[in-house]
């Protein structure tokens, strides 16, 4: 059975990161302390009515992996079920909330089952595929993401909003920097600027 985590109030911003080496340095100078790398796998799942979407709401399954994706050294080393749905209110001005926040429930789950069939035998299907790789931190009650993706590198910063303002600030970011969008959000507007069409955020095939 999967280990079941309580509700939480997820409270974050994404920043775009222009130099990672930099801003690695950066945040190990806050005295950060790193949690490793890992590859993810994450797809998002939906009714073929697109009913979680249209509420606002996620379904999704983690496959979190050491190694390079494909290689025959590729260990699947956690699967997390997570689930999202919107807060009542959120911080910031009503008309533009300073920050993504949404009622997260997690579980960690049995990484040798079969998860699609699962999900698709309770009417769900995918909807959304995406990859990164992903460097963890904690500082002071913040967990920090240094996420390389297939369409830039991004900084989230997941805590309270003062704990989110000060370590943005210490790495010369302002509000006027915060990402409030998705990774389907970022994905989708960097495919109108390249003119092409949304399918999924992997990387390329090599």
């Amino acid at each position: 059975m999967p280990q079941s985590r309580k509700t939480n109030s997820e409270i974050e911003v994404k920043l775009r990161v222009t130099d990672i080496h930099a801003t690695a340095r950066a945040i190990k100078a806050l005295a950060a302390v790193s949690r490793g790398r890992v590859f993810e796998q994450n797809t998002l799942y939906d009714t073929p009515q697109s009913d979680l979407r249209r509420r606002g709401w996620l379904l999704r399954v983690r496959m979190e992996a050491s190694g390079k994706p494909g290689a025959s050294s590729t260990r699947i080393r956690r699967v997390l079920l997570t689930s999202k749905a919107p807060m009542q209110q959120a911080h910031g001005t009503r008309k533009s909330p300073r920050y993504k926040e949404r009622a997260e429930r997690e579980v960690v789950a049995d990484p040798s089952r079969d998860w699609p069939s699962s999900l698709a035998a309770l009417g769900f299907k995918p909807a959304f595929r995406y990859q990164k790789y992903r460097t963890s931190f904690r500082l002071r009650g913040l967990h920090m993401d240094l996420d390389e993706t297939p369409v830039g590198v991004f900084l989230e910063l997941e805590g309270q909003p003062k704990a989110i303002d000060r370590v943005a600030r210490a790495l010369r970011y302002t509000p006027a920097d915060y990402i409030r969008g998705t990774y389907w959000d970022v994905y989708a507007a960097d495919c109108r600027r390249r003119g092409g069409e949304p399918k999924n955020m992997v990387f390329a095939a090599k």
